[in-house]
């Protein structure tokens, strides 16, 4: 890498500029030990001059949430003919958007949650689905905005009006699955390994993903049946194809082992790259350090000419 000039954007200014801050410093170092000239650019609306002046030979893209994974920056990116890490323009819009993601994947027979879009505020009003269900944005990330209606439960939950939310007025509806949290990170067109997330709090939230301690990682878990593994690894490809992405992804299921199901919730285009980050912890264990991740990933940079 030396004598490559490798922009890392990182920042922004979605909710998950915190997390995507921790990233980009990660990637930075990282793209430093593998000898490459760094500039470190904390994303604004001033990013199409900022990149003119910096001029980078390559963009890593450590930028999490909306306008930063949703097609938005990589349309930037384009016009500007730098080649960048992670998915293009209409796959990362597909992935963001959970509900048209949703389509492609039950056109092509994954097996994805039943539910529907609507405004936040009519999903406030009543119960839209019977409980137990599932409340979350329609395109935001790092599970900002996602509640659990349980059975029992006299309402929806209020803070979907709450006037400071930040998390666009379009939620998903689904029906809640049982069972373990599992994902699959991608690589190209290679799964790499599956994990199962084991947490104390509700659910998989921001904090038990990005807070010490907050979250167990079991990788490949031996009590795991091969099939489910198998097909959860298949999925995640797929999952990755349909949609028309590159680079690194992560693709998240819930398996429910009373009814055998295999569901796949959404996929991530750019996973998080901190010290807890699951894309990074399975690269690891098939025998990949973080640096030759970022190597890859920046090896992997495209640009549609």
């Amino acid at each position: 890498m030396r004598g490559v000039r490798v922009g890392v954007l990182m920042g922004g200014w979605s909710a998950e500029r915190p997390v995507s801050l921790v990233s980009g410093k990660a990637c930075a170092d990282a793209v430093r030990a593998l000898g490459a000239d760094v500039v470190e650019i904390d994303v604004d609306r001033n990013i199409a001059a900022v990149l003119k002046t910096a001029s980078p030979d390559i963009a890593l893209n450590a930028l999490h949430g909306p306008w930063g994974e949703d097609g938005r920056i990589q349309s930037v990116l384009e016009i500007a003919n730098i080649p960048y890490t992670h998915s293009g323009v209409l796959a990362s819009a597909l992935a963001m958007d959970k509900e048209k993601a949703k389509a492609v994947f039950a056109t092509a027979g994954l097996d994805v949650p039943a539910g529907k879009l609507m405004s936040r505020r009519d999903a406030a009003r009543e119960h839209p689905l019977e409980p137990p269900y599932v409340v979350k944005p329609n395109a935001d990330g790092s599970s900002f905005g996602v509640f659990i209606v349980r059975k029992g439960e006299n309402r929806p939950p209020e803070k979907l009006l709450d006037p400071d939310w930040r998390s666009g007025d379009e939620v998903l509806v689904e029906e809640f699955i049982a069972g373990r949290e599992l994902t699959v990170a991608v690589m190209g067109d290679r799964a790499l390994a599956v994990t199962e997330i084991r947490t104390g709090h509700e659910f998989y939230d921001y904090d038990a993903k990005y807070a010490a301690g907050g979250s167990v990682h079991h990788v490949n878990p031996s009590d795991l049946p091969a099939l489910v593994h198998e097909k959860a690894m298949r999925d995640a490809v797929r999952a990755h194809q349909l949609l028309g992405c590159r680079g690194v992804t992560r693709t998240d299921f819930r398996y429910d082992p009373a009814t055998n199901r295999l569901v796949v919730l959404e996929i991530n285009t750019q996973p998080g790259m901190t010290s807890t980050s699951l894309a990074p912890e399975q690269a690891a264990h098939i025998g990949l350090s973080f640096n030759d991740l970022v190597k890859w990933m920046l090896e992997d940079a495209s640009c549609p000419r």
